[in-house]
């Protein structure tokens, strides 16, 4: 998401970062700039007109003039100001409530309600150590409820039975009597959706919500509609008393206008994002980490966070372990890595998360991507576990029946060798004391590019 936004963005504001010194015609030009960026993202107008008019006049006050590097100060009004246009803090969900606290989603179809109904469980019960149980309330739509069925399955949390002839509100007033008997914490409720608006479905969600009073009522959104996704929101908080927005589908959404745009329009926070079709993918929504990768600052904490959830850390000291007695890092090892790095989103996610990674992302996608660990990893299956251990082994023999193996060619052999004795090098470097600012430098020999990764 935002990488169309990202790259024009920082690209204007790299050239008035270093200026000594800031003058109305400059700002007004890169503000211009700024504006069609905006636009082009698919931001509503109102939210483009009152973020410019509040850079504007912080750019040409005193808070630039008096200061010794205006670039900066510029950049850091421009943060700010995108910041406070997303909701400036992350709003949590507010579940001090009588068990179970019933979380109620509301949306049209097709937005992803079902599948952001198992993600925040999973969420909720991995992450706040909750006990959860779902249910569905979409009589409309049978599959609705086989589907969170197998989906609240997959995540390990409780599904309570409805049927397409009974009344949304006896579904859920029911599902509220089982959860409490059973004493789970938290109680999602998955509701109905429509193709568009219309007055009927308005009516029943009202008196569902009437009925049962949920502690949190979220509107869940498709962000590839764009600015429609803030006025199908504001349509909805019209009817029911939202407390936050889902904005789902956004890894798919190159340009971003809807998170920018939702809070404004609907004075609703969002509070998740969506970022992939996966259980696991659903992150809390940080407004300020978000403006920060908009303008090519990366988002550490976020990427710090998500190693701590998504690392198995038996794993990790196993190895750590291994390092530090002195033994190799071998294929296997290489292998576990390349399967840690999946289980974080794959390398483009994780570089949308560093530093300085925000313009140079289109630069590396065709060279960095999923594709290429797949066929590393086939590579390695393909192997005995004898050269596995040792690779010095393989030899051009051996070469041709593991390419053959894996369906690739020798010279994907020879290049996942050479990008293990990089990673083996850095291995080294960080099982010693001063081993982890040693790895940071070496991170660059880890990249793919030319016979292996793309320099950083």
């Amino acid at each position: 998401m935002f990488d169309n936004l990202s790259d024009r963005l920082t690209s204007s504001l790299d050239r008035i970062r270093g200026r000594a010194k800031l003058t109305e015609d400059n700002i007004q030009e890169v503000l211009r700039e700024v504006r069609m960026a905006l636009l082009e993202a698919d931001v509503a107008l109102p939210v483009v007109k009152d973020f410019i008019g509040n850079v504007k006049e912080r750019a040409i006050g005193t808070e630039v003039s008096k200061s010794l590097s205006p670039g900066q100060v510029f950049l850091k009004i421009v943060k700010q100001e995108l910041e406070k246009v997303m909701g400036e803090a992350n709003d949590e969900l507010n579940l001090r409530a009588a068990s179970p606290a019933v979380i109620l989603l509301a949306g049209l179809q097709g937005a992803g309600k079902t599948t952001s109904a198992a993600k925040l469980a999973r969420f909720l019960k991995e992450r706040q150590k909750k006990s959860v149980s779902v249910v569905s309330a979409d009589v409309y739509r049978p599959a609705a409820i086989k589907q969170l069925e197998t989906l609240a399955n997959e995540v390990g949390v409780g599904f309570i039975p409805s049927d397409i002839s009974q009344k949304p509100i006896d579904i859920v007033n029911n599902a509220i009597d089982v959860a409490k008997k059973s004493h789970k914490d938290v109680l999602i409720v998955d509701t109905a959706g429509r193709l568009a608006i219309d007055e009927d479905m308005m009516a029943e969600i009202k008196a569902l919500h009437a009925a049962i009073n949920p502690v949190e009522t979220l509107f869940v959104v498709d962000a590839m509609t764009g600015q429609d996704a803030a006025n199908t929101a504001k349509a909805f908080g019209d009817v029911l008393p939202l407390t936050g927005v889902i904005l789902t589908k956004t890894d798919g959404d190159a340009r971003g206008g809807a998170a920018l745009s939702v809070r404004h329009i609907t004075g609703k926070p969002i509070k998740f994002l969506g970022v992939g079709e996966k259980t696991t993918a659903l992150e809390p929504f940080h407004p300020d980490r978000l403006a920060s990768r908009i303008l090519g600052m990366g988002d550490m904490l976020s990427l710090i966070e998500e190693a701590e959830q998504k690392i198995d850390k038996d794993k990790a000291q196993k190895l750590a372990g291994k390092l530090q007695k002195g033994k190799g890092f071998d294929l296997e090892d290489f292998k576990e890595q390349l399967q840690q790095m999946k289980n974080m989103g794959g390398m483009g996610a994780m570089l949308d998360k560093l530093p300085g990674m925000g313009g140079q992302m289109a630069n590396i996608q065709d060279k960095v991507n999923d594709k290429m660990f797949i066929q590393m990893e086939s590579l390695i299956n393909s192997m005995t576990p004898a050269e596995r251990r040792n690779p010095d082994v393989i030899n051009g023999s051996r070469k041709k029946r593991i390419s053959a193996g894996a369906g690739l060619q020798i010279q994907d052999v020879n290049r996942l060798l050479k990008q293990h004795k990089q990673m083996q090098k850095m291995m080294k470097k960080f099982s010693s004391k001063s081993g982890m600012k040693k790895m940071m430098r070496g991170l660059g020999g880890m990249m793919p590019g030319a016979g292996g990764f793309p320099k950083m």
